[in-house]
């Protein structure tokens, strides 16, 4: 894979690409300390994944992010890991990497790209939102047929998707935005930064949380007022 690194650490930047070396399946093409150098050299060139430092001067690895049309893969480094629910809103985030990154660590994240790309060959199935009464998810390698209506909420954790049907768990290597894209939006509703309901099954409301199924799960006040419009309010 064709890689760069976007640090303002010169040692940072050091670290990274010996770790990278350790792996056949890496190849850094380019270190850059500053984040528009690199946007310049992506305008120009193509690669698969970047490792790419929150924390920089002036414009941030969000910032960096959001200016791409079509991004990379992408792993977050950072010595703040108050930003990891942030990060996996971004699909083309793989990982989040806290500084000092060990051997140990870098390797799960590399084992998370490898798996993440086997995933984009099994990724949910649908023709178009709404087209269809069933998704396919990709769960260890296989692809699980569940029927949409069977989908009591879906939970975001961390770079996966948990999907709460009426008689089992899936837990899915996705983001919530992509799910939510799959699903029907007369059914299902975000409320909350990491979840979204089946409308349909909502059992009782109180204050800023719903009850789905035995499950509490909270609303954001910026989502409640959609949420009581979508109800059938006597």
């Amino acid at each position: 894979m064709n890689t760069i690194v976007i640090d303002d650490d010169a040692a940072a930047l050091l670290i990274i690409k010996k770790l990278c070396d350790s792996y056949d399946q890496v190849t850094v093409n380019k270190e850059f300390t500053s984040a528009i150098e690199a946007i310049k050299y992506l305008n120009t060139n193509s690669v698969d994944l970047v490792f790419l430092d929150i924390h920089m001067p002036t414009f941030s690895g969000f910032d960096f992010i959001e200016t791409l049309k079509t991004p990379p893969k992408i792993i977050l480094t950072t010595s703040d890991k108050d930003f990891a629910l942030q990060a996996f809103e971004y699909d083309c985030v793989v990982d989040y990497l806290l500084k000092p990154i060990t051997k140990e660590r870098f390797h799960k994240a590399i084992l998370k790209l490898d798996n993440a790309k086997k995933d984009e060959k099994l990724n949910t199935i649908v023709s178009s939102k709404g087209d269809a009464d069933f998704i396919y998810v990709s769960v260890e390698r296989r692809l699980i047929k569940i029927n949409i209506k069977d989908i009591s909420y879906v939970e975001a954790k961390g770079d996966y998707i948990s999907i709460k049907t009426k008689v089992k768990n899936y837990i899915v290597h996705s983001t919530l935005k992509k799910i939510e894209d799959k699903l029907p939006s007369n059914l299902f509703l975000r409320i909350h930064r990491s979840f979204i309901i089946n409308i349909t099954e909502i059992v009782d409301i109180e204050d800023n949380s719903v009850l789905v199924e035995k499950s509490v799960i909270p609303i954001s006040r910026s989502n409640k007022g959609e949420l009581m419009t979508r109800l059938n309010l006597l």
